[in-house]
Parts: C-alpha cells; sequence; structure tokens
C-alpha cells in the first residue's frame, strides 16, 4: 500500500483549502468490499516515488534486491507480489510462469502495466491488500516489499498473504524494524521515549510504523507461515554514507553482512522467507 507523495506545484487558492477526504481502498471489479472503512488509506497519487523518492535510493534498491534473491525460490509457477507499485522488482521474477502485480494506487498500477505491457506473464491489478481476488493457496510464492510499514497491526495482512499461499509456498516478506540500532541508541541517550524492545508497533511518522520483530513471528505463526531463515537490510543506511562510499564497497559489505545479522536484526529493515504450514 502506498503513501501520496506531494508534488512542488505552486497552488494559488482564493479561499481557505478545504481538507481533502481520503480516497478508499480499490478493488478490481470482482464483487469484492474494500478492507476496512476504519484503517486510513495511504496511497500515492502520483509518480514521485518512482521518479524521485527511487530515483535517488540505489543503495536501498539494491540491498532490497541482494535480500530477494537470497530468500526468493528461483523458479515457480504462480506468483503474487502484494503492493508492488509500479513494478519496481518485477525483473526480479523472471523464473515464474504467472506473476501477478498488486497495488492500491492507479497511479502506479497504470505505470506498471504500461512497463509491462510486452510480457504476457504478467498481471496487473488494483486491489485491496487484505482482501485479494483469488482462492486459498492459489500461489506458490508471495512477495511483500515495503508495505508492511503502512499497517499498524501486521495480523491482517499477513493472515491474508498466508491464505493465498498453497501448503508448502514460500512468503518473502519485509518489514520496518523497530529494533535496529538507531533506535536503540536513540532510547539510551535519553532521546526517545518507546523502547525498541517493547511488542507492539510504534508509528514514526503519519501512517508509518517500525514493527517489532517478536511481534512478527507471533503474527506470522497465527497466520500458518513458519518462518525459515531473516536477513537484516540496508545496514549502511548512515546519512552521507550511502554519497560518499562507491556502491560496490557499499554492496559488498551489505551481502557479507545481511544473513550473519538476520536473527539480531540490527538494521532498519528485515527481510524473512517463510514458509507456509500444511
Amino acid at each position: 500500500m502506498r503513501l501520496r507523495l506531494v508534488g512542488h506545484r505552486r497552488r494559488v487558492r482564493r479561499s481557505p483549502p478545504r481538507r481533502r477526504r481520503r480516497k478508499p481502498l480499490l478493488t478490481e471489479a470482482r464483487g469484492l468490499e474494500p478492507h476496512s472503512s476504519e484503517r486510513p488509506l495511504a496511497t500515492y497519487e502520483d509518480l514521485g516515488y518512482r521518479d524521485v523518492f527511487w530515483a535517488t535510493r540505489r543503495y536501498e534498491d539494491a540491498c532490497d534486491r541482494v535480500a530477494i534473491r537470497a530468500l526468493l525460490p528461483p523458479r515457480g509457477n504462480r506468483l503474487i507480489e502484494v503492493g508492488a507499485g509500479f513494478g519496481r522488482l518485477a525483473d526480479e521474477y523472471r523464473g515464474y510462469g504467472e506473476v501477478v502485480l498488486l497495488d492500491s494506487s492507479e497511479v502506479h498500477v497504470s505505470a506498471a502495466r504500461e512497463a509491462l505491457a510486452g510480457d504476457a506473464r504478467f498481471e496487473v491489478l488494483l486491489g485491496d491488500a487484505c482482501a485479494l481476488p483469488y482462492p486459498d493457496g492459489y500461489f506458490d510464492t508471495a512477495v511483500c516489499v515495503r508495505v508492511l510499514h503502512h499497517f499498524a497491526d501486521p495480523g491482517p495482512l499477513l493472515l491474508e498473504l498466508g491464505r493465498v499461499t498453497r501448503p508448502g509456498g514460500v512468503l518473502v516478506l519485509e518489514y520496518a524494524n523497530k529494533r535496529n540500532l538507531k533506535s536503540i541508541a536513540r532510547r539510551v541517550l535519553g532521546r526517545q521515549g518507546w523502547s525498541p524492545f517493547e511488542l507492539g508497533s510504534v508509528e514514526y511518522k503519519p501512517f508509518h510504523f517500525d514493527h517489532s520483530p517478536v511481534g512478527v513471528r507471533r503474527a506470522m505463526h497465527k497466520a500458518g507461515l513458519r518462518i525459515e531463515t531473516m536477513r537484516a537490510a540496508s545496514l549502511l543506511r548512515v546519512p552521507g554514507l550511502t554519497v560518499r562510499l562507491p556502491l560496490r564497497f557499499l554492496l559488498a559489505a551489505e551481502r557479507r553482512l545481511q544473513a550473519p545479522l538476520g536473527s539480531i536484526t540490527p538494521g532498519p529493515s528485515v527481510f524473512l522467507r517463510a514458509r507456509r504450514e500444511k
């Protein structure tokens, strides 16, 4: 699920601005109702997420790919990526016969459809992550990257991902880590009121939540998903460092450290591979 990025165009108003109503989550016309009208929606309504945000984050993009290539089964029949945005990671799914990319942003779904129009393996859908229009056990593999941080409670999304993954199938999941070194240091220095070691999530900015590794593990268990391995990602995301050091040096360190530090979870991002229990 995507957050709306606001552009920098200057607007002239003749009267006080009126608060815009948030749009409900959108689904394909398959008889589905949006998941919950009480859950705040945050969508990206322009291509700034693609053309501005990711254009300046080569390191983070490369770190995501290092983790995905280590965790994702290289081949399979059906794969779904939930919260796929504009299709940033679509080229990582070459070994799959059918690939569904689903997102709640009309703009990004349109961009992904345009980019992948020549590849019949891909179906790009507008939809709700918590109400996927597929039967139980439909996919061999599910992927969900940079999405869980838009949910205060990871449970409903993980239940739905587990539902559509076949028994014995795989989920590759990323989440924003509450128990990272920066948060621990800020807590020790008295610059942060909440504890990184408490269960539950913390809203670090509107509609963005860091999650407790223990809380995510418990939600995975309730969804019938057994964690097999974890990787700590974006370990060198330090202000100024990623622009001063060559990307190849940063990634060399990332490749060496992601797996050994996975269970310790010191980084801002955690990737994991889980197996759907039978």
